[in-house]
């Protein structure tokens, strides 16, 4: 399998982490068969019982909702954001820097706030 391909099903097994609810059952199952038990087409089109078409138009289907919704609110993105500063708040902390962990948190909050603002005017 292609690095390529790879990257596309943890991308999408991670915004189905954040979306997955807005996706039909049909879809979350397909999604989470071709992401995280990494089946083949024909495979999930056995185990849903449906034919490998179909199965290609699901996930696609449901892959474009899922990177439409993250293109609309940015929610994985943000968490990842928030997740990669408070790791490193939390390694400038422990080695004793305060004034870094400080500084981090502060950039953080800018961040925070220039989105909230950008998404009340968009």
């Amino acid at each position: 399998m292609a690095q390529e391909d790879i990257g596309r099903k943890v991308e999408l097994a991670w915004l189905a982490a954040f979306y997955g609810g807005l996706l039909t059952a049909r879809q979350r199952e397909a999604i989470a068969l071709h992401c995280e038990e990494d089946l083949s087409l024909g495979e999930i089109a056995q185990e849903m019982g449906i034919s490998r078409q179909a199965v290609h138009e699901t996930i696609s289907r449901a892959a474009q909702k899922l990177f439409d919704m993250e293109d609309s609110l940015g929610a994985a993105a943000r968490f990842r954001r928030m997740e990669t500063g408070l790791t490193r708040c939390r390694d400038a902390l422990r080695a004793g820097d305060q004034a870094g962990a400080l500084s981090l948190l502060e950039e953080m909050l800018r961040e925070e706030q220039q989105d909230s603002r950008a998404g009340a005017e968009g």
